[in-house]
């Protein structure tokens, strides 16, 4: 793989960054007369971010919840998380979710990936719950990289009302998170939704966020052609092409409902 797009891609001004989204936070607050923001700190490196830019601009505003799921999620998930609220001295709440999932199942035919992306539209509920009593806006942990793949559960943790940090690619976001300085187990660990045991992005994926970047990079920011990525990138040109594919196949998720437009 070409290194030198992954070198160029994370030379950024990242206090600069904090403090544009820092001011987007500050700005939406107030102009939806909110009371503040509430976000899922599932102990992964994206929400992680989020966490480290609240407590810095809207401390005294943010709600986190930690909403493990109890059979599936690592422990030292819900560790990292509750030491990153900890960390920054922000108020949060801890929720198992694991008994309202299996109580679904009791009136659910089986299907694995179904049941998976229900952990997360279970966990979207309980935010809409405490956004909705506090009048808080909900914040989206996808980055640019998962958020352009389609790489995050419709209604789950796809749902939001702000995406601080969807114009950020991961490759971006873990430099972010050493500006903030989340640690560095934290920034190491493989990324993963954990929607059922071992569940991990770049396993799923089949490639990890370096290439995965590199391709989206090239054909989405840059415009390129398939071919054209695929030489410049030294990533293979099926893989290329099944990123592409996945950003194509996903476009509904990043879209609201599609409506009828009547002609009458």
């Amino acid at each position: 793989m070409n290194r030198e797009i992954i070198e160029n891609l994370i030379r950024r001004d990242y206090e600069s960054i904090q403090n544009q989204i820092g001011e987007f936070l500050q700005n939406e607050i107030t102009y939806r007369k909110s009371t503040g923001v509430i976000f899922g700190l599932s102990g992964g490196i994206d929400s992680a971010v989020i966490a480290g830019l609240c407590a810095k601009f809207v401390k005294e505003k943010t709600l986190v919840l930690i909403m493990p799921n109890s059979k599936i999620t690592p422990n030292s998930d819900t560790e990292d998380a509750i030491k990153i609220v900890d960390k920054y001295s922000l108020e949060y709440k801890l929720i198992d979710i694991g008994f309202i999932h299996r109580e679904y199942s009791k009136y659910l035919e089986p299907n694995p990936l179904a049941f998976g992306n229900l952990g997360a539209r279970i966990r979207a509920n309980m935010l809409y719950y405490y956004a909705n009593a506090r009048n808080s806006l909900v914040l989206g942990s996808s980055d640019k990289s998962e958020f352009l793949i389609g790489y995050f559960t419709k209604f789950g943790d796809g749902a939001a009302d702000l995406l601080p940090i969807s114009s950020l690619y991961k490759t971006q976001i873990r430099e972010l998170a050493k500006n903030l300085d989340i640690p560095q187990n934290i920034i190491s660990k493989p990324s993963g939704p954990h929607l059922w045991e071992g569940h991990t992005a770049e396993t799923e994926i089949g490639l990890n966020y370096e290439e995965i970047d590199s391709i989206l990079y090239c054909v989405i920011d840059k415009k390129m052609s398939i071919d054209e990525t695929a030489k410049i990138t030294e990533v293979p040109i099926s893989d290329v092409d099944r990123i592409y594919r996945m950003h194509k196949k996903s476009e509904h998720k990043r879209t609201t409902s599609t409506t009828c437009v009547l002609q009458i």
